[in-house]
Formats: structure tokens, sequence, C-alpha cells
């Protein structure tokens, strides 16, 4: 291996990848933290094949995550002729999470160990009248989050600082400023260009070294999905977050960050209906909640008087789809769905087309709603409306893990950094020395 070494610090530099021995040590590190994560606990020699390190390596690095608090022994095995070997797993109360669900009609704050534990949940509700711009009034939801992220810290008697990091899930297109961090592009929702981090950073009583990640609520449920739930074992997949509106998260490596699509927002009917976008003709305006809701009312529904969305599509699938035996369909209700499940079908076809995922997974509470029956009806149109060879290899289902699944995934964001550090919070690494090149470089280009 080629190595040199910087002059003053005396940190070895992989000379054709330029990784120190620093870089290489966060690695193992990571491996081994993910490694007990996902199948631990496990003894020393279990963790040698199952991360590539040599016996040498993973005894350092345990024994490292061990002083650090990050590891803890969990009993013992017996070993095929030898002695007893001691288990090692992620010890639960080293450091928490808080992830944040900002949703149709609430904001749900929920505080986790390091193992995903719940330990405290606390919801705030959203109007549920009204205009969508005034239900998701910014102010509003930072006093939600302000008094919501104390109130479950105060449950669970855990200091701040012992944080390691907020994840929110959001409504919208999330982008990046050095001055503002996140800021949120939410046109559904009345967000223009809203520094939401700062917001936060201002508003909410917490050390400025706790880190937020502040994501689109598709990609937080994309990532819990395929983490935990029915993405687990593919190598691809489109994790489709189907609430009063609709997106999705595009995932092309298991452990890695997803990307969240506008799907919702595809056009799918030349000059067609109104979306809350702006826009006509998006798919949104024809297969969100919302919307679905809308034209079983025009073409003569009747939802119950002043109930919200979901419990008008409880009572839209009611008529539709009745429990009592003898009992009619309503006819407008089975119209509309079927007309939506076409809608949604060939929504799905584009998403086979443009990514051929393994796997397309269906969340949120709408989803969740309309279950695995509505989904067979989409599943024939996707079918039909995609190119052959995608579709045969697709699988399409239900996500497994409930409503709750992007405050869990919002959670995931701060885990999945810290993991990246090698379980380090980004305050407690020292900056390293910059080789010498890097000055000079810098310096020529000043002039």
């Amino acid at each position: 291996m080629l190595q040199r070494t910087t002059s003053e610090t005396g940190t070895k530099v992989h000379a054709r990848t330029g990784r120190t021995v620093r870089d290489l040590r966060r690695e193992n590190r990571t491996a081994v933290l993910r490694r007990l994560y996902f199948d631990g606990p496990m003894s020393r020699l279990m963790l040698g094949p199952a991360t590539g390190l040599s016996s040498g390596s993973v005894s350092n690095v345990v024994a490292e995550l061990v002083a650090d608090g990050l590891v803890e022994e969990a009993g013992s095995v017996d070993s095929a002729g030898g002695r007893p070997r001691t288990l090692v797993r992620i010890t639960p109360a080293s450091g928490f999470m808080i992830g944040v669900d900002i949703g149709e009609t609430r904001v749900r704050i929920e505080l986790f160990d390091l193992t995903l534990t719940e330990l405290a949940r606390t919801e705030r509700p959203l109007a549920c009248s009204g205009p969508r711009t005034a239900r998701y009034d910014v102010d509003l939801v930072v006093d939600h989050l302000r008094e919501g992220i104390a109130e479950v810290l105060r449950i669970a008697d855990v200091p701040a600082d012992r944080l390691i990091g907020v994840g929110v899930g959001v409504p919208g297109i999330v982008a990046r400023t050095a001055e503002d961090g996140a800021v949120v592009h939410g046109q559904t929702v009345g967000w223009d260009a809203v520094p939401f981090e700062r917001l936060l950073r201002a508003a909410v009583d917490l050390p400025e070294s706790v880190p937020y990640w502040i994501d689109n609520g598709a990609k937080t449920l994309g990532q819990a999905e395929m983490w935990f739930g029915a993405g687990r074992g593919a190598r691809s997949a489109v994790v489709v977050l189907f609430g009063s509106g609709v997106g999705a998260c595009v995932v092309t490596d298991p452990m890695g960050p997803g990307r969240a699509v506008e799907w919702g927002h595809l056009t799918v009917r030349v000059r067609g209906r109104r979306c809350r976008c702006g826009a006509q003709g998006c798919l949104e305006a024809y297969a969100g909640a919302e919307a679905l809701l809308e034209r079983w009312r025009e073409a003569g529904g009747e939802p119950p008087a002043g109930a919200d969305e979901e419990t008008a599509l409880t009572a839209m699938l009611a008529a539709a789809y009745p429990a009592e035996p003898n009992t009619e369909p309503d006819a407008t209700a089975v119209a509309v769905l079927a007309e939506t499940a076409e809608y949604l079908g060939a929504g799905f076809a584009d998403l086979i087309n443009l990514f051929q995922p393994e796997r397309i997974l269906v969340g949120g509470w709408a989803g969740l709603q309309l279950g695995t029956r509505f989904l067979e009806t989409v599943k024939g149109y996707a079918s039909a409306y995609a190119l052959t060879y995608p579709a045969a290899r697709v699988v399409i289902d239900m996500g497994t893990l409930g409503p709750d699944a992007v405050t869990v995934g919002a959670a995931i964001l701060p885990l999945a950094d810290f993991f990246g550090r090698g379980g380090r919070r980004a305050e407690t690494e020292t900056a390293e020395e910059q080789p010498a090149w890097a000055s000079t470089v810098r310096e020529r280009g000043a002039h």
C-alpha cells in the first residue's frame, strides 16, 4: 500500500485514494455499528466475516466502541469445543433521536433511543377546515415543534444534549443554503422558500450542537421502509407516500438516502383538473385523497359533514365496500375509486418505466386505508400501461410500517449520519490538518 505522511500531523494518507488512517478507522467503526444494529447481538468472531475486517481490527473497534459506551456485552453463546463467546450489541441509551412528521392533519413528534425504541410521543393537531395554507401556518408549525420537542424530552427525562439529532419530514422540496440551512419550497401548502431550519433553531430550546435533518416526508418514509420494512433485501425501490396528496422516494442504495421525486405533479391529463399546486392535469389532482373526495362529492357522493379527510375517506370506502351482507355498494363511490385506480396505475407505470425498480411500496395514511384490495386493481392497470420487461420484474406491495413510518424515517436521518461518522458526534470530530498542496492551491486561487 502506497502511503505518505503529512509533515505536521503524522497522519498517514493513502496515495491513491487520499483516505487517511482516521478515515479507515471511521469506516471500520461504521461497519461494525451497522452490522450490530441490523444483525446483533453478535460475537467478535461473527463480526469478522460479517464486516470483512480482520479479527484484530474487530477487537480494536469493539474495544473502542465499548469504551465510548456505544456497545455493551449481551451474554454469551457456546462455541464448538471452546470457551463460550461473548456477544456484544448496541447500547440503547448511548444516544437519542427525535423524529417529526408534519402531516396533513397533525404534527407528530417522537423520541427514540439509539435502537429506535419509542420513549415518548406527542401530537399537535392541524386545523381540518379552512384554507390549506392557513392549516400550515409556518409560525403555528414551529410553535408545535417547540412545545412538542420540549414535552417528549421532559416525559422521558432525557437531557437535550444527549440528542444526536432531530429529523423532520416536511411537505415539499428541501434545498439547503449556507445561511439558512434547510429551506422548504412547499408549493401546495403555501411555503415559499421558508427558512425552516433557521426558524427552528431560533425557536426550539436545543443546544447548537444538535443537528437538524429536514427532508421531504416521502423520503423519510422510504428510508424507514428500506431499513426496517417491506424494502429490506431490495437493491432498488420506489416508496410511494399516498396521503392528501401523493409523493414518492426513489432508492437505489438500500443503506443510502433515497431521492424524493414530485411524482404527484406528473401531468396525466393535458388541460385536466386544476391541481392544488396551481397546474392542470397533475396525478395528484386525480389520485390524492383530497382530490378523490372532491371527485366523489362532485359525482353526488355525500362525505360526512365537517369530517376531516381521514374520516371522509373511511366513509367513502365503507360506501363502496359495505361490511353488512346484502347491502348494495354505492355505485358512485365504486366508479370514482375505479377511475382513481386507473390513474394511479398509469402513475405506477411511469415509475416502472423511468426507474425499473425491484419493488414499489405503498405507504401513507390514505394508502393504508385503501389497502390491498384497491392495490390489486392498481397493479392490473400498472401492468397494462408499463413496458412489459420492467413490469414483469417489479413487485408492487404495501409498506409494512404503518402510519408512524414517516416519523421513524425522520429519526433515521440523524441516526444514519451518526453511524456514517463511526458513532461520533459532529462536534467531537477534530479538524484534520490539510496537506501542504491544499493551502498552496487556495492561495493561488485567491490571486
